[in-house]
This record gives C-alpha cells, structure tokens and sequence, in this order.
C-alpha cells in the first residue's frame, strides 16, 4: 500500500515507494509466502513492486529479479491525478478510458490497454517458460493482476471488471501445456487491512500496490 493508493491517485509509472502499511504488509506476505514452494521471484522494476518483493525474497533466500515486463500500465497525463481531477481536466479521455477502449492511447505518452495487455502477457509466458513445471511469484500491480485475470480466464479486454485487485493479496494462476487456468483469486487471509486497487469507481483503476503471486 501507498499513500497514492489511499488517496486514490493514480501512480502508473511513477515511482512511489511503500507507505509503513504497505511495508508491514509486506512481511505479512513474506511469512505467507515462506512455505509456498517458490523456486524465483520475478517484480516489476517500480520500487512499490520491488520493496514489496525484498522481504519475500529475504525470507526464501533467493534474488527477486526485476522485469520492466511486469511494471504497471503507463497512464501519461493521468499520473499524479486523482480520479475527480482526471474528469475535470480530461474529460473526453476519461470517458474512453472509462469505455475501455482497447485501443485508446491514454495522453501524454501513455499506453493502451490492448498494448499494455500485450506485454504483460509476454511477461508472463516468458516467466511461465523460464521455470516450467515449478512455482514462481510475480510481484507486480493492480493493472498487471488485471491482465493476469483477464489471460487466465478468457475475460476480455473490454469487459468491466468485476474481479477484485487487493493490495498485496495473493493470486494464483497456471500455465500448463500452453493454457493458463486460474486456480484462486484474491487470498487476503495474511493481512489485516486491505484495499481494493480501484473499489471506488470499479473499473480497471489506477496503478497498485503489488499482489504476488503468479504460480504456475
């Protein structure tokens, strides 16, 4: 968790670190995770993902690698804004994005949906690949677990989403004769206190707060 996440303001790219909740967090995840089976840890390049992924990696004994592939969506001139004030001062863009759109391409150098979709799914096979047939957690983001849903059930880009995306939940998936299952969703059991990436408007939401772990 982030005090951008508590303020519902969207962090995509930016670099915000883990506010004292979200580090307490994640060590709650550390101890969950500690008799997983997790042969890696792969975390997104941002330091929310990767300060999330050390007391994993501590616990385990093993390197948590940083992959750009698994970094959140870049949302261009959304970053740095809270929802009300994207509506304000972008209003035609916040109803496609809203719309999901697919091929929408946010301001500002931002991406769309379908291209972000596109190398999140990358990330995921090349990491699925890497360690077939064993268990390996990705720590990443609202927007990445979206993704991971969405791959692992069919969910298509522009169906809303109902699925919830809560901070430093776990999230196991599968891949499997080159089909991906989901196997659970959501398992918040180790935490005390938890946020749903984008409850107040229920859509696909601002960048979150990592939530390992993509098991294969």
């Amino acid at each position: 968790m982030t005090a951008w996440n508590r303020q519902r303001r969207f962090q995509g790219h930016r670099d915000i670190g883990l506010d004292a909740q979200g580090h307490r967090q994640a060590q709650r995840l550390a101890g969950r995770l500690a008799a997983a089976g997790l042969v890696a840890i792969h975390t997104s390049d941002l330091a929310r993902a990767r300060d999330t992924a050390a007391p994993v990696a501590a616990r385990l004994g093993i390197p948590a690698v940083s992959d750009a592939g698994l970094r959140e969506r870049c949302y261009g001139d959304f970053e740095g804004r809270t929802y009300d004030q994207i509506e304000a001062d972008f209003p035609d863009a916040y109803t496609r994005w809203q719309a999901r759109d697919p091929d929408f391409v946010l301001p500002g150098g931002g991406e769309s949906l379908r291209v972000f979709a596109a190398r999140c799914t990358v990330a995921f096979e090349r990491i699925a690949r890497r360690y077939a047939g064993a268990r390996v957690a990705a720590v990443a983001h609202g927007g990445v677990l979206d993704i991971a849903y969405r791959v692992a059930t069919g969910l298509a880009l522009d169906v809303p989403r109902r699925h919830e995306l809560l901070n430093a939940s776990i999230n196991r998936i599968r891949f499997e004769d080159g089909r991906w299952s989901l196997i659970d969703w959501a398992d918040v059991a180790h935490l005390d206190e938890v946020l749903d990436d984008a409850s107040v408007r229920r859509q696909g939401g601002p960048a979150g707060l990592p939530g390992p772990a993509l098991q294969r």
